[in-house]
């Protein structure tokens, strides 16, 4: 999955130990949870040896399951198992459907096109009864280490064409041939992630060529939206307004050096 996950490559890892790359089998079910755990694990280790670490990404669930813990919610192995059976049979817009009955609440800020995220909502919904936005209290769980989170932000229509032109490098650098091996597992949580979900519908002959690639562009716009939403959503986030590489980073380090100065 190196070229539809970005995977860096060698040089860009040169000289700076990196984590969770190359380290899972797409075979091993990664949650939030395990994420979490295994994550804390090093940084135990690396807290040791330096004073900051760098964390990058990603998906809001993973960073906040990292840095504020996890919410004990329900789990239904079988109801469950029948979702993803109505999924393989009918898609997704009839379990959207479902959950903004059920869920007005989590509806409104779900990854509406990740069926991994429905279901596990839905499957709370069934087994429980209620909402699952009931069950997110936002406990936060104490950690041994303090946040500093920055985000960056393009003006939109800059960071618009730059997704469009990553999926254009993407796609020349062997994106659908990458793809063709992996049919196998499509199965698989980690493959129903946008770049691989459209790619398997061409390759069964649901869309053409051309389709496929518009609607990874689209489905990774609304996904940085969504990301930029969730970052806004944390009031102590430090905005780092786009410029050159060097610039960026002389305000990250700025910011930390003052930090530690205190």
């Amino acid at each position: 999955m190196s070229i539809g996950t970005a995977k860096p490559t060698s040089e860009e890892m040169s000289g700076v130990k990196h984590y969770f790359i190359d380290s899972h089998s797409i075979t091993i079910e990664m949650t939030a949870a395990t994420f979490a755990n295994e994550a804390n694990e090093i940084l135990d280790k690396e807290f040791q040896q330096h004073e900051i670490v760098v964390l990058t990404g990603g998906s809001g669930m993973y960073v906040d399951a990292l840095c504020k813990g996890l919410d004990n919610v329900p789990v239904s192995g079988s109801d469950r198992e029948k979702l993803n059976e109505e999924f393989q049979i009918a898609g997704l817009e009839p379990l959207l459907k479902e959950l903004e009955s059920t869920d007005p609440i989590h509806f409104s800020q779900i990854d509406k096109s990740n069926p991994v995220r429905v279901i596990r909502a839905l499957e709370v919904v069934r087994s429980t009864g209620k909402p699952y936005s009931d069950f997110l209290t936002k406990n936060q769980t104490t950690r041994t280490f303090d946040v500093t989170r920055f985000r960056i932000e393009h003006p939109r229509e800059q960071l618009y064409s730059r997704i469009d032109q990553r999926v254009d490098i993407m796609m020349e650098m062997g994106l659908l041939e990458e793809v063709r091996t992996l049919l196998p597992y499509r199965h698989l949580t980690a493959l129903r992630t946008v770049g691989y979900r459209e790619l398997f519908d061409h390759l069964e002959g649901k869309t053409d060529l051309q389709t496929a690639v518009d609607l990874i562009k689209q489905h990774t716009r609304n996904y940085a939206k969504r990301q930029l939403t969730w970052l806004r959503k944390n009031e102590d986030s430090v905005l780092i307004e786009f410029s050159s590489t060097d610039e960026m980073l002389n305000s990250i380090q700025y910011y930390l050096n003052d930090q530690l100065n205190k």
